[in-house]
């Protein structure tokens, strides 16, 4: 009996001995099996192989800033480490070919030159994950907006910068080699929507994702060569890209997209788009960047991209449980629901506040490290945007640690998925309610709200408003505009935001009906799309608006117009807005009619996204009997090709 307790004695030792080796250091990480509070749902048959991915580009800047990073534990340890044990597979990290000025000082976003990402890269690969490359072929950021030409590159011409792309990328590639990094991937450009270092024609931006490619397979054969965009809910774009890079025989393995929630359409819609390229040109296909937000909150006195009552589409809370839920479902999209999906790489999962006390302690860090977004000596390079508005983290409230460097359970979701971690239902938070009241109408807030529980279920319960006669007497008289009003439900706080609005004598004024209903178009030019879409992203308010767009210079002409009924006779002011963009040569303006003759009209232009201009008619004077007709008149001759835009809130209101 003694011998058989003693040989299972030294069998435990011999197992914690294994145990402790596999979480020392020496790459062979198991993932922690502690207990998470957190719902996951677990995704079936998940593909052999699949990237679980992580952006931490910024983390040696965020380091350096005196940032620390700490295990599930509660201890201090190296972050790829942690990472590794989380479930993460692979470690993205953007590579600027010079990100600092003619004095040395960083641009920012991490200072990421390929110096950057051999460090990074040797840190990952000790604890077994993977390297993916990104290659922006610029100083500084590159996405659908900029796709600025490094400053080294300026003046060349195609051939030569073709050979620069090509020596840059190789030496680049070459230097993580010597340094033992595992690099499984390399994109050849970040968000190229139709740009790429400068140029802006399809016919040159293949010879430099030619040359980028030829790079990787000489001197990485083994690695997977990905091309990468944005945007996947604009129709027909990724089957247009995909077509243009089979056109020029580019030799490439993965069509990658950005995917975040906020701002690109359904995941039903991104496993269409994908799998339309997958099936009909034989691509793997992953989404290269996700994120969401696990707190409205910001942390390091710098503003975020997101938090409450901004234009965006919020389908999970802004909390912990509302992030692993995104998260969750984009990886259980690719994986099971998209041709040939092989991964999700989160963006930017560790960049997280660098001080506490003030912006003023904060940006002195930042621009002494580069752990901001930007910094102000990026504005020799860049100085539209990082030269006006530098600063700190905008996804300080995005990253999968809090502020104090800790992991969110929300991080285990890359290993828990696999399994599944049920636990008891609970709301988690309240959902948003929306409501247009009109100025002359009656405020009725509900009586029940959404709770929205931790699998991601809603559950109507009851609400208690916090609202007062003296508030809800200031909401009529205080004009347009919108109100937060607070609530508890569920012991939750929830919150009914109120837009008081004029009266209105259009019918679906802002398209909510989902479809252009007593609106009329006459399509003088035969565009491709025109028709009401949902996008809050893209709307000036609510979730729909009218949209158009053609790939054809010339085919964008159109009028969109409806008739008023029912209207007292007197004068009348009529409002429509519009944003859009490569109009070219445009004539756009707004009409009344009065019996099919135009009375007046108001001149209206197309910028850039989201920059909306509206045109406004005062005086038309109706008498009853008489048919007003008011509506938008829209000819672009596109830049180059198309043009593209959005048409919102068409108000007429009485001026009596």
């Amino acid at each position: 009996m003694k011998n058989r307790v003693k040989m299972l004695l030294t069998m435990a030792l011999a197992l914690m001995f294994v145990f402790a080796l596999a979480s020392c250091g020496d790459g062979k990480v198991s993932p922690l099996d502690a207990k998470s509070d957190i719902y996951v749902k677990k995704v079936e048959n998940i593909p052999e192989g699949f990237i679980f991915g992580m952006d931490v580009s910024s983390v040696l800047a965020e380091e350096a800033s005196g940032v620390k990073y700490y295990g599930f534990d509660g201890r201090e340890q190296d972050i790829f480490k942690t990472l590794a044990q989380a479930g993460v597979t692979h470690i993205r990290v953007r590579v600027w070919n010079d990100p600092f000025d003619e004095n040395g000082n960083g641009y920012g976003g991490g200072n990421n030159d390929i110096n950057a990402a051999v460090e990074i890269g040797k840190r990952a690969t000790k604890y077994g994950l993977s390297l993916i490359v990104d290659f922006h072929y610029s100083d500084f950021w590159a996405d659908p907006g900029k796709q600025m030409v490094p400053k080294a590159w300026r003046g060349m011409s195609i051939e030569d910068k073709t050979d620069a792309v090509y020596k840059y990328t190789k030496e680049c590639l070459e230097k993580l080699k010597a340094a033992g990094v595992s690099v499984g991937m390399v994109q050849i450009g970040n968000e190229t929507n139709g740009a790429l270092c400068g140029e802006k024609t399809w016919f040159n931006i293949q010879y430099l994702m030619g040359a980028g490619s030829k790079a990787v397979r000489e001197v990485l054969p083994e690695a997977l060569v990905a091309v990468h965009f944005a945007n996947p809910e604009r129709a027909g774009a990724y089957e247009n890209y995909a077509w243009r890079l089979d056109y020029y025989e580019l030799d490439y393995d993965v069509f990658a997209s950005s995917y975040y929630p906020y701002w690109h359409g359904t995941l039903d819609n991104l496993a269409s788009v994908l799998s339309t390229v997958a099936e009909k040109y034989g691509k793997k296909v992953m989404v290269m960047e996700t994120s969401y937000a696990f707190t409205p909150d910001d942390t390091d006195f710098s503003g975020n991209t997101i938090s409450d009552g901004g234009a965006i589409v919020k389908d999970y809370p802004f909390t912990v449980q509302g992030q692993a839920n995104s998260v969750r479902n984009v990886i259980d999209t690719i994986a099971t629901k998209t041709t040939n999906g092989i991964g999700v790489v989160y963006w930017e999962g560790a960049w997280i506040t660098v001080g506490t006390s003030s912006w003023e302690e904060n940006s002195a860090i930042w621009e002494k490290y580069g752990s901001g977004w930007a910094s102000s000596y990026a504005a020799g390079y860049d100085p539209d945007d990082a030269g006006k508005y530098y600063g700190g983290s905008a996804v300080d409230n995005q990253a999968m640690f809090d502020k104090t460097g800790h992991p969110l359970d929300s991080l285990r979701v890359f290993h828990l998925v696999k399994s599944g971690n049920v636990v008891p239902l609970v709301a988690d938070a309240i959902a948003d309610v929306n409501l247009m009241v009109d100025l002359n109408g009656k405020i009725e807030l509900p009586e029940t709200v959404d709770a929205v529980m931790n699998d991601d279920s809603k559950k109507a319960v009851p609400v208690m408003w916090n609202i007062t006669d003296k508030k809800l007497d200031e909401m009529y008289s205080g004009g347009v505009k919108k109100y937060d009003i607070v609530g508890t439900a569920d012991g939750l706080e929830a919150h009914c935001y109120v837009s008081m609005i004029e009266y209105n004598f259009l019918n679906n004024y802002s398209f909510e009906d989902g479809e252009l209903g007593p609106w009329r178009t006459n399509d003088i030019g035969g565009a491709d799309e025109l028709y009401v879409e949902k996008k809050s992203t893209d709307s000036l308010t609510g979730e729909y608006h009218a949209h158009f767009w053609s790939a054809k210079s010339g085919t964008v002409e159109f009028e969109l117009e409806q008739d008023a009924l029912d209207l007292p006779s007197g004068k009348y002011k009529f409002t429509i807005s519009i944003m859009g963009g490569d109009g070219g040569d445009t004539d756009i303006y707004s009409y009344a009619k009065i019996d099919g003759k135009v009375v007046k009209t108001a001149p209206l232009k197309m910028t850039v996204y989201n920059e909306w201009h509206t045109a406004v008619i005062e005086g038309i004077e109706y008498s009853e009997g008489q048919t007003l007709t008011v509506g938008i008149y829209v000819k672009c001759a596109g830049d180059g090709n198309g043009a593209w835009g959005k048409i919102d809130d068409g108000l007429l209101n009485s001026m009596n």
